[in-house]
């Protein structure tokens, strides 16, 4: 178990460093010349970046206390608080700013 433990958690940390990867896809394909991939499927490497922000660091909370390693729970918060501003980014002004009619203060 200790070695399967490790191994999960390894995986979810690159999991999670991928997620800046994932939201700069889109740009990078445009960069090259390929504009369709940014127009019609943007929305979804976006979509992925966030739910890998939020994902990766739960699970691999869960995984390092069920495998009681102490420095991987320590580093998997970290990771927690750093997603949680993009994710509090995209909330604020992603979802509710854009709910506030022209005019109002919301």
């Amino acid at each position: 178990m200790p070695a399967r433990a490790d191994r999960i958690i390894t995986a979810l940390s690159w999991w999670w460093a991928s997620a800046p990867l994932l939201l700069f896809i889109p740009a990078i394909a445009y960069a090259v010349g390929l504009p369709d991939v940014r127009r019609e499927v943007g929305w979804a490497f976006g979509l992925l970046a966030l739910l890998t922000a939020a994902f990766a660091p739960t699970a691999g909370l869960v995984a390092a206390q069920i495998g009681d390693r102490r420095e991987a729970r320590g580093r998997f918060l970290i990771m927690a608080a750093v997603s949680s501003v993009p994710i509090l980014f995209f909330l604020l002004f992603g979802v509710l700013f854009p709910e506030c009619p022209d005019g109002h203060h919301c």
